[in-house]
């Protein structure tokens, strides 16, 4: 992605005018274009490639004639479907709605996660807090009450989660394996999938999840009848306490999508402490999607608008990062970056560590 894409208007002035009447009808666009997909709309029409009537929209959907009038129309200035003739199909947009994983999930998770307590972002810029997560209970951040989460938001959460790093992983394990670690510490490892694919990958490799006892728990119910289960082991820190040193002996540290979940000054002191745990000869291996290292506009665009799920609902500080605020943290712990390697998965980038 170019460093300077931004600096320039894209847009001519009837094109800028279209952009903020959609950015002022943002969540009627978001829902009706859920339903269309929810009611099997997007599918009838990717079948029918010649198109139907709106009655035989609403004859096969099992919608009145007015619930079917209202979003066809409105799908028709959205541009997911056109019209001919009487008859509607499907346009290109709507073929991604319909077919494209990415946007599923990102669906899903803006639905069923983010929806109620954006209207709370205002208040969680003010006061540093993510107060759109009082829709679902009162925790001070969305880590200590995942377990507790409604199944169908803990389930979008999850996919969302799952769905941005499994696809990095298989690229990932190359790098990390590379120096044949004998120990590996998985820190913020969640549900424990990276450590089942590392024990899977290596045979004698043993994996040491830090992270929260609750998370701890729920990757022991996730693991306990895996392949290599005996050798995934669980030490329960809260990381954001400044006093709990990280274990020592560990020839690889890993944190994927984990340092996203923390504001700066977080940041620097998680990997200061993990400097002091760490020997010459070990490395800290950090995987992120930074927003400034995509290969396309697109990915960048989606991962600026994550920042927000974090500021509402997450933590009320952190973000997905520009690569030059992570480098900032990572010397400030009295680390250097050894290597960078970009472009794995779906947009993701680790960055290789070593003692200064």
């Amino acid at each position: 992605m170019q460093q300077n894409q931004y600096d320039k208007e894209p847009l001519t002035a009837v094109e800028a005018q279209r952009l903020a009447q959609e950015i002022a009808f943002g969540p009627v666009v978001f829902q009706v274009s859920r339903l269309m997909l929810k009611f099997g709309i997007f599918q009838l029409l990717a079948d029918e490639r010649a198109g139907m009537t709106q009655e035989e929209i609403s004859k096969a959907c099992g919608l009145s004639s007015y619930a079917t009038q209202v979003l066809l129309e409105a799908s028709l200035t959205i541009g997911t479907v056109l019209q001919h003739e009487n008859r509607y199909r499907l346009a290109k947009a709507g073929w991604f709605l319909l077919n494209d994983k990415m946007v599923r999930v990102n669906m899903d998770f803006n639905h069923d996660v983010n929806y109620l307590g954006m209207f709370h972002l205002e208040e969680a810029l003010t006061n540093g807090r993510p107060e759109g997560l009082k829709v679902f209970g009162e925790w001070s951040t969305i880590y200590e009450g995942l377990s507790s989460l409604p199944s169908q938001v803990q389930k979008s959460w999850f996919g969302f989660d799952h769905y941005y790093s499994d696809c990095s992983f298989d690229e990932a394990l190359a790098i990390v394996f590379a120096r044949h670690p004998k120990t590996l510490l998985d820190v913020g490892g969640n549900t424990g999938r990276w450590a089942t694919k590392c024990v899977s990958y290596d045979d004698a490799v043993e994996v040491t999840i830090m992270d929260l006892p609750q998370q701890l728990e729920m990757m022991r119910q996730q693991t306990k009848e895996l392949p290599g289960a005996m050798r995934i082991h669980g030490y329960g820190a809260n990381l954001l306490d400044p006093e709990v040193p990280f274990p020592t002996g560990f020839d690889a540290i890993w944190m994927s999508q984990f340092l996203d979940c923390f504001s700066e000054e977080e940041v620097t002191s998680i990997l200061t402490r993990a400097a002091r745990s760490m020997s010459r000869e070990s490395r800290l291996y950090i995987m992120e999607t930074f927003w400034n290292r995509q290969k396309f506009d697109t990915a960048a665009y989606c991962l600026t608008q994550i920042s927000l799920y974090f500021t509402a609902m997450a933590n009320g500080n952190s973000k997905m990062y520009h690569s030059d605020d992570m480098e900032r943290c990572i010397k400030a712990a009295g680390l250097e970056v050894e290597k960078i390697d970009d472009h794995l998965g779906m947009g993701h980038s680790i960055v290789q560590c070593r003692l200064k």
